[in-house]
């Protein structure tokens, strides 16, 4: 039997690592057209594309996953406790000092109990979310009956199905598929992490597909630990658990646009803080392939130096690459 209702939830968009993967090339100037697919290997151009499609990418599945966490923790029959409050958002210190406060704006949540499990339904209503992107498409989490979110070790299947975005700025269309496993490994909900202290996620994807604006369709790997605290509010930590054999804490990898294979990996730990209105504010990835590495800074004003929490407004990410002897700093907006 099926039973519909919306879930208020929050959407502590998060902007996590950028991936970015080039090709060996003795190339050492380039076009700044971001916008230029067949760009040659190295040149500037393809490496900027690179920055603006995998930067939305990784922005919207980080976004996937918070909608899911907060589902998850929002919904009574599935967090395991007896009310969620989400009438009034969730306090976890019990004096109003953390509030997390739930508003999925472009979505409806149903729930349906099939095969011996429970699921919830994240159906995208296409109707726009705070003016940056539409979303359509199905995200459907399913949980053993019988297990709640809140259990230590608990387990939980999330499918995308046609995920499409489309950022508003510039009408750039991805469309993600695949399947997530989540793992609330340390047990506990954010409604309780003040008294808590920590709370320790993992969340892991293989073989998930991204189809980008051309339509090339390529094949993305995710393995990353979250760890919540209290620090004026939630604090999001999160690092790479991934090893090939050479290196370790690799957080994402797998082919980009242009066909190349790449490998990310969380150098600094990714923090995004609550009384930084749920925004980035500092961390460091370096992405590898065999031939150029490509490190990126978080947290930085528009000239590159650390800033402050700007509330509204942006912080802006610095990327650094060398192609042949020169090497190239870009500075963007995220």
């Amino acid at each position: 039997m099926k039973t519909r209702f919306i879930i208020s939830l929050a959407t502590t968009a998060v902007v996590a690592g950028l991936i970015i993967a080039c090709n060996k090339s003795n190339s050492t100037t380039g076009s700044n057209n971001t916008g230029n697919s067949t760009a040659p290997n190295n040149s500037t151009a393809q490496v900027q594309t690179q920055v603006d499609d995998e930067s939305q990418v990784t922005t919207e599945l980080n976004a996937a996953e918070d909608d899911i966490n907060n589902s998850l923790n929002t919904s009574a029959a599935f967090s395991g406790v007896a009310s969620t409050g989400t009438g009034s958002g969730l306090q976890t210190d019990g004096t109003g000092g953390l509030q997390i406060l739930y508003n999925l704006c472009d979505a409806t949540v149903t729930t349906d109990t099939a095969n011996g499990l429970r699921e919830l339904i994240i159906t995208y209503n296409g109707l726009g979310c705070a003016g940056h992107r539409t979303r359509t498409g199905v995200i459907t989490i399913a949980i053993p009956i019988g297990t709640h979110w809140k259990d230590k070790g608990a387990v939980v299947t999330v499918n995308i199905n046609n995920l499409k975005i489309t950022r508003i700025r510039d009408q750039k269309t991805i469309i993600i598929n695949g399947t997530y496993t989540f793992t609330n490994v340390s047990g506990g909900l954010l409604r309780d992490l003040a008294s808590l202290t920590t709370i320790t996620h993992t969340v892991t994807a293989n073989n998930l597909t991204v189809q980008f604006a051309d339509s090339a369709t390529r094949t993305w790997n995710v393995a990353k630990q979250r760890v919540f605290t209290y620090s004026n509010g939630v604090v999001m930590t999160t690092t790479g658990t991934h090893s090939d054999g050479t290196n370790s804490n690799i957080a994402i990898w797998g082919t980009n646009r242009f066909g190349n294979s790449f490998e990310t990996l969380i150098v600094q730990p990714l923090v995004v803080e609550q009384d930084c209105d749920w925004r980035l504010t500092s961390g460091q990835t370096e992405t590898i392939r065999k031939a150029v590495t490509l490190d990126i800074t978080y947290g930085l004003d528009s000239s590159g130096n650390p800033t402050s929490c700007p509330g509204t407004g942006y912080y802006y990410f610095k990327a650094v690459w060398t192609i042949g002897d020169k090497t190239y700093t870009f500075i963007a907006p995220y």
